[in-house]
């Protein structure tokens, strides 16, 4: 008999972020992957039942499930996709997995603050009761192993996979530049830092366009910047993207610029090289480590210091075959590979 096998998805309910992506991609490659082997299910809302095929069963997220989680006996193994899910895995009497992307409140926000503390409280219950943690970058595997330390024996680490999909031949987004322009993507909150690169408009006739879920209060913080730089008409605030748009972003920008303060990954960084696009970005938590030497480097958010990083980067990227650079390094992260390793992974749990 195949061992029953739970991923729960239910953090997928938000389209356009980083866990939906996760998410949609990973789980297509494990069914890819091992369909032959394992019964796999998962957990999701009702508007995500089916997206992993009919090779999978479905289990309906409820509210109750908080409390208590009846379907846990039915597997053999349940894999929380994230540290986000209803239920815990002290509620799930077979084994667990749990992959946390990042721990980022404690680089955001004071450690003695209520908020952080209450947080921090639930993900010690949730790293304790996990019989794995697997952490998606080395640096949010540091910060496991420094607050969580019992953690330090059970802990791996899985990067990421990315896409190198291109946009139909023909498409145009509805909202399209109509100069040389800077792409930044992901949830528009003062984390991603967005602002900062209002700045790179001075002198030039470059646009920025940002993409992504927005926060109305940090939108107007953007906007106000650029007006007071003098910028307000180059700048644009694209809101949430089809998956056809963003690539037809990646695919025609000068380059992406992504100046976070906190990131357990940072997909994005990687869907650009995938598309031999010079990546800048800033030095903190985990994207030297997934940039690597591959990308360039906003060591401090000084408007001179930044302006001239780019151009001196983009000037190094076309004179040095930085097209070819950036992708080579983008095809060591595979959604193939990432779910080769979480199947490892699983066999051992099961054994």
């Amino acid at each position: 008999m195949k061992p029953a096998v739970l991923l729960t998805f239910d953090s997928m309910r938000r389209a356009n972020t980083g866990l939906h992506s996760f998410g949609h991609r990973l789980g297509n490659e494990i069914v890819r992957q091992a369909a032959p082997e394992m019964a796999l299910s998962a957990y999701t809302y009702p508007q995500q039942r089916g997206f992993m095929g009919e090779q999978a069963d479905y289990v309906r997220h409820r509210q109750f499930h908080r409390l208590f989680f009846p379907q846990g006996r039915r597997f053999d193994l349940v894999h929380f996709a994230d540290q986000y899910c209803r239920f815990t895995p002290a509620q799930v009497p077979g084994r667990t997995i749990m992959t946390v992307h990042d721990i980022n409140q404690v680089h955001e926000f004071d450690l003695d603050s209520p908020r952080v503390r209450k947080y921090m409280k639930r993900m010690q219950i949730k790293v304790a009761g996990a019989d794995r943690i697997v952490a998606i970058s080395h640096f949010v595997a540091a910060d496991i192993v420094r607050f969580f330390p019992d953690a330090q024996t059970k802990i791996s680490v899985i990067h990421n996979g990315a896409d190198a999909s291109l946009p139909p031949a023909g498409h145009r987004p509805a909202i399209t530049p109509t100069r040389p322009f800077l792409f930044a993507l992901g949830m528009v909150c003062p984390k991603k830092n967005f602002h900062v690169l209002v700045p790179l408009l001075r002198g030039n006739d470059r646009q920025l366009l940002i993409a992504g879920v927005v926060h109305q209060s940090y939108r107007q913080k953007i906007l106000d910047d650029a007006a007071a730089w003098g910028v307000a008409d180059r700048v644009i605030v694209a809101g949430p993207v089809s998956q056809d748009d963003k690539n037809w972003y990646y695919a025609n920008c000068e380059a992406f610029t992504f100046p976070s303060l906190a990131e357990g990954f940072g997909l994005p960084v990687i869907e650009a090289m995938y598309h031999g696009k010079p990546v800048f970005l800033s030095t903190l938590t985990a994207l030297p480590e997934v940039g690597g030497d591959a990308a360039y480097y906003f060591d401090d958010f000084d408007p001179d210091n930044m302006a001239r990083v780019l151009e001196h980067g983009l000037a190094d990227f076309y004179e040095h075959g930085g097209a070819a650079r950036v992708r080579r390094h983008a095809a060591r992260f595979t959604w193939a590979r990432a779910a080769g390793a979480y199947l490892d992974l699983y066999r051992r749990c099961l054994a």
